[in-house]
C-alpha cells in the first residue's frame, strides 16, 4: 500500500509538498456551461466504450444546486448517445426512497431526456472489495452490471456526514443499493441508529464501496467534478440545503478518481480564508479528508497530479492559480 507521509486523521489537510508517490493528470476549465462540460469530457473519454452508465446525483425534488439538466442533456446528445443515467434508491425515507417515489422525483426535476436506470429496482448484486478492512464485498444495484463503462459526473459540494461529496461519495453511496449496501456503510450491526457510523470509519467504508465499483469497470472509468453552487449541504437535502457561500470554480476531470477529488479539495483550500471557511469547516468537522488518504492506502489513485488548464493552451498550473480571481458567489 502507498505510504502516507502525514497522519490519516480526516481533519488534517496534507499540503501538496508533503505528498509522496506517483502523479496523475487532471484537467481543468473555468467554463461552467454545457460547452465547458463537453470540452473537458473529451479529455477523459477514451475509455468510454460499449454501453455507458452516467452516474449522476439527480437530487431531491426541486433541489436548487444540482448540475443543470440542459448541460447533461447536451453532453449525452452530442457525446454519449445511447448512454443511461444511473441511480439507486435512498436509505432514508424521502423523495427517492422507493422506485415509484424516485421516478416521480426524476420527472419533477427534469431528468426525462434520456433513460434513468434505478439500478436496484430489480434487485442487488455483490461485488468484491479487494484489500478492504471493513468489507470483503459490497451490495450494489444489480442493473449496474449491465454496463461496460461508467462516467462519474459529480456535483462537487459539501456533505452533512461525509464532509464533502466528490466522485468518491457519488459512487460509494450512490452505487450501493438502498436497502443492503447503504446499510452496510452507515449502520453498525444491531444498532437502532441508522446513522451510527461516522467520522474516519464512515469515510473508509464509503471508499471501500467505491473501490468495488471502480474495480468492476477497470480502465473503463472517467471522473468529472463540477465545482458550482457548492453548498455545505449535499443535494440529498434538496430545498433544505444551506445557502451557497463558496465561490464557483470550474470543472475538474481525470481518469484517476483520487486525483480528481484531491484537486477539487486543493482548490477549496487554495481560496482566501473568507471564501473557503464554510466548506473547509464542513470537511474537517466531519473528517472528510480521510476519504482522500484512505483511497490512497487502497491503491485507488494518486494524490499528486499535473493540473492542465485547458482554457489556456494546456498550461500547467497549480490549485492556487486555478482559483485566482474567483468571484464571491452570486445566485444565478
Amino acid at each position: 500500500m502507498a505510504e502516507i507521509k502525514a497522519g490519516t486523521n480526516g481533519d488534517k489537510y496534507i499540503p501538496y509538498s508533503e505528498r509522496t508517490g506517483e502523479s496523475s493528470v487532471v484537467y481543468f476549465t473555468r467554463d461552467l456551461s454545457a460547452e465547458g462540460l463537453i470540452k473537458i469530457y473529451k479529455r477523459v473519454s477514451e475509455h468510454m466504450k460499449g454501453k455507458v452508465a452516467v452516474k449522476l446525483h439527480t437530487g431531491e425534488q426541486h433541489g436548487p444546486n444540482i448540475i443543470p439538466r440542459p448541460w447533461v442533456k447536451e453532453l449525452i446528445d452530442k457525446e454519449l448517445k445511447g448512454a443511461n443515467i444511473i441511480e439507486t434508491n435512498t436509505y432514508y425515507e424521502g423523495d427517492r426512497f422507493t422506485t415509484e417515489q424516485h421516478r416521480k422525483t426524476l420527472e419533477v426535476n427534469g431528468w426525462t431526456f434520456c433513460p434513468v436506470d434505478i439500478t436496484d429496482e430489480d434487485g442487488t448484486a455483490m461485488l468484491p472489495v479487494k484489500g478492504g478492512k471493513w468489507f470483503t464485498q459490497m451490495s450494489v444495484g444489480k442493473n449496474m452490471l449491465n454496463y461496460d463503462s461508467m462516467l462519474t459526473l459529480t456535483h462537487f459540494k459539501g456533505h452533512m456526514m461525509g464532509g464533502f461529496g466528490g466522485s468518491n461519495k457519488n459512487i460509494g453511496i450512490g452505487c450501493a443499493d438502498g436497502r443492503i449496501g447503504k446499510k452496510m456503510i452507515h449502520t453498525c450491526e444491531g444498532s437502532d441508529d441508522m446513522w451510527s457510523i461516522a467520522m474516519e470509519e464512515l469515510m473508509e467504508r464509503i471508499s471501500e464501496s467505491t473501490k468495488a465499483t471502480v474495480d468492476h469497470f477497470g480502465e473503463n472509468n472517467a471522473f468529472i467534478n463540477v465545482m458550482r453552487n457548492m453548498s455545505v449541504s449535499c443535494d440529498c437535502e434538496g430545498v433544505r440545503a444551506q445557502p451557497v457561500v463558496t465561490p464557483n470554480v470550474g470543472i475538474v476531470a481525470s481518469l484517476d478518481i483520487l486525483a480528481a477529488d484531491q484537486a477539487s479539495v486543493d482548490m477549496i483550500y487554495a481560496m482566501e480564508e473568507k471564501d473557503r471557511h464554510a466548506l473547509v469547516e464542513r470537511i474537517e468537522t466531519r473528517h472528510g479528508l480521510r476519504q482522500l488518504s484512505y483511497m490512497k492506502e487502497l491503491g485507488m489513485g494518486n494524490d499528486k497530479y499535473t493540473l492542465v488548464d485547458i482554457d489556456n493552451e494546456d498550461k500547467i498550473i497549480d490549485a492556487k492559480e486555478a482559483v485566482k480571481g474567483v468571484k464571491p458567489f452570486k445566485k444565478e
